[in-house]
């Protein structure tokens, strides 16, 4: 409650001509009316006075309301140039504003970000692109040799883990991989019946479909959803581990990252793509036969004979390879950017958008360097 008979005021009297007397008395405390710099203000414009002097002897309590009030007519004095004394002020209230005005805010604190040229540019992601790539080499030359450990029945990392990886991998993606692999084969159907119905050639769809997803679309579409759902979620897991600093401990333990975290990932994805591309095959080839059943009036079991016609051994051949080769690609991906990430949550992050990226780029330079190598081989 505030104590209305003390308030706090100010009695101007001028000392001579260039000097204005501020008498303060009362409670300078926040909770009073504190008065305005308005009537000093004035008192100012209407004399000659070039310098402001303190008398507080009748102050009987002060807060940081008295500073605030001084804070604001010291503003008003450098704005006008015009030279206040603190002197006649209580002594802690003195050493306050002396501490507040000890350290000045430094006009240039934030200094301009300097321009940086083209070539610079060029230059600093050329570099680190030369970096990143000693990376990815290291990091592939190190799974190797987990690998090849694991082959002489050396390697450490719990069974357990694997299974629940082979888990993830496949049995719980097959949801997103049978919706995917239908649309693409049911839109792949649609773009071909357009063109086809123009020649009365609707039967070619069956080849068009069959062909399409057992040689590269399944293997790809499969490859991409694994990227985003299995990729994004190892370089999380092993992300946070790493901001845990649970890998560190595994170290100090003598516990192979690679081995314990890295090699299970990847021997479940690699194991496991190849089928969910067989499966994918299915649900896509189902998708195309959807549209050339339903609406383009062809039969069944023809249909059926079509596309058995139409795909070969090699294109299966060729779609499944793809799919394992995928399938290392998103675990490498997922796992070397969750062992390369930083130590703060917003790492984690990155770390997963990252992998996403690198396994979706490595997808398609893969599937072009196979389709490159088929077609010189005439498969």
């Amino acid at each position: 409650m505030r104590d209305m008979e003390n308030p706090a005021k100010i009695i101007c009297a001028q000392c001579d001509d260039t000097v204005l007397l501020l008498d303060l008395y009362g409670d300078w405390t926040l909770g009073h009316d504190l008065p305005s710099t308005a009537e000093v203000h004035e008192k100012l414009m209407s004399t000659d006075a070039r310098k402001i002097v303190f008398e507080s002897k009748s102050i009987t309590g002060w807060d940081t309301g008295l500073l605030t009030f001084i804070k604001r007519l010291q503003k008003f004095t450098e704005d006008n140039s015009i030279t206040i004394d603190i002197s006649g002020l209580p002594k802690g209230a003195q050493k306050l504003l002396a501490l507040a005005a000890a350290v000045p805010e430094k006009k240039d604190a934030r200094t301009a970000e300097n321009s940086r040229s083209f070539i610079r540019i060029v230059g600093e992601e050329t570099l680190e692109l030369y970096q990143s790539t000693g990376r990815l080499f290291a990091f592939i030359g190190s799974v190797s040799l987990a690998l090849m450990k694991f082959m002489k029945g050396k390697a450490t990392f719990r069974r357990t883990d694997f299974f629940l990886m082979l888990e993830t991998c496949g049995g719980q993606a097959l949801p997103i991989v049978s919706l995917i692999s239908f649309l693409v084969g049911l839109i792949l159907a649609f773009v071909g019946a357009i063109q086809l119905e123009l020649f009365g050639a609707q039967i070619y769809v069956a080849d068009l479909v069959g062909i399409a997803m057992v040689r590269l679309m399944a293997a790809i579409m499969t490859g991409i959803v694994m990227a985003g759902r299995t990729g994004g979620a190892f370089a999380a897991q092993l992300g946070t581990m790493q901001v845990n600093q649970e890998i560190d401990a595994l170290r100090t333990m003598g516990i192979s990252p690679m081995e314990f975290l890295v090699l299970p990932r990847m021997l479940a994805l690699a194991i496991m793509m190849p089928l969910l591309c067989l499966y994918a095959n299915i649900m896509g080839i189902f998708g195309g036969m959807v549209v050339g059943v339903f609406m383009l009036d062809i039969g069944l079991t023809q249909y059926v004979s079509e596309t058995i016609t139409a795909v070969r051994f090699w294109d299966l051949g060729i779609g499944l390879f793809s799919g394992l080769l995928f399938g290392v690609i998103v675990a490498l991906s997922g796992c070397m950017r969750g062992m390369e990430c930083g130590r703060s949550a917003s790492a984690v992050g990155e770390a997963a958008t990252s992998a996403v990226v690198t396994a979706i780029v490595g997808i398609i330079i893969t599937t072009a360097i196979i389709t490159i190598i088929c077609n010189i081989l005439g498969i």
